[in-house]
């Protein structure tokens, strides 16, 4: 007998609600930094991965990935398998001369780990009010239905959050370091090229206009990606956080929190995942 796909978060939920929101985009960079601070992790990322050549391109491409696994429905478990094969043949030696395998289970299993304390930290200062213990372990619960959707088996990840606290804080104490990659996603300094992406209106502008905005955006991206760092990934990643950054960071959060709620759905949410949420709504929409 077949055993059935994993279930990915349904609709209704926390991961329905941000995952595919504005909100979100600003706290990916953060998780990516702390995804890239496992030496392991690192190391593939700095042999295999093409984010210095085509930033803008795997950038979209892993934001596709990441919208299937939540509003994705039958093509979740799909792009979960497509990307174990994918990642199959990565492996090699970091920067401690150990061998590394992508898909080795704690390997993996961080990499996914990682999105559950961006997204608690981030929505302290991005949302009206901080998660609730209950919103919060319903959180946590949708994100083990992720990692089912990635392949991660039970035994691949903490059950429940009271278990996942210990896990985490030790992998950040024992694992975690401030490797290149991770040094380099937090640098002021990165450069940048134009967005290649979207209507050719629009990158037509970006690139007139780039020498102008790069210094701008590399200096509100590092912003973001430390300020949405939880503070003991940051003491991890040996990275400088000030009373006048946060209390710029809480300034900036409290608007980005009052505004993004009111924007119309078309606005708000990336259209990978509107589309989802309309067609679910269609869905359980009452028949008269």
């Amino acid at each position: 007998m077949e055993e059935a796909a994993p279930r990915p978060p349904q609709p209704g939920g926390p991961l329905w609600e941000i995952a595919g929101e504005a909100r979100a985009l600003l706290m990916l960079p953060s998780a990516l930094a702390l995804q890239v601070a496992h030496p392991a992790v690192g190391a593939g990322v700095d042999e295999w991965s093409v984010f210095r050549t085509d930033p803008w391109g795997r950038g979209e491409r892993s934001l596709r990935s990441l919208l299937t696994w939540v509003y994705g429905g039958e093509e979740a478990a799909a792009e979960g398998r497509r990307l174990r094969r994918m990642h199959a043949r990565i492996n090699g030696t970091d920067a401690h001369g150990r061998p590394y395998r992508a898909l080795d289970p704690a390997n993996y299993a961080w990499v996914h780990t990682t999105g559950f304390p961006v997204y608690r930290h981030g929505m302290r200062y991005l949302g009206r009010r901080p998660y609730t213990a209950q919103e919060e372990r319903r959180l946590y619960e949708e994100w083990l239905d992720v990692g089912r959707v990635l392949g991660l088996r039970e035994q691949d990840m903490p059950q429940t959050v009271e278990e996942f606290w210990p896990v985490y804080l030790r992998t950040l104490d024992e694992v975690i370091e401030p490797t290149p990659v991770a040094r380099e996603l937090t640098a002021l300094d990165r450069t940048v090229p134009p967005p290649d992406r979207g209507p050719r209106l629009v990158r037509a502008v970006a690139r007139a206009c780039w020498p102008l905005l790069v210094r701008v955006f590399a200096r509100l991206r590092r912003f973001l990606t430390v300020g949405l760092l939880p503070p003991e990934a940051r003491r991890a990643l040996g990275l400088e956080w000030s009373a006048r950054d946060e209390r710029r960071l809480r300034r900036l959060g409290r608007a980005v929190a009052y505004v993004v709620p009111l924007l119309p759905e078309r606005l708000r949410y990336l259209p990978y995942a509107r589309r989802a949420r309309a067609a679910a709504r269609t869905r359980l929409r009452p028949v008269d």
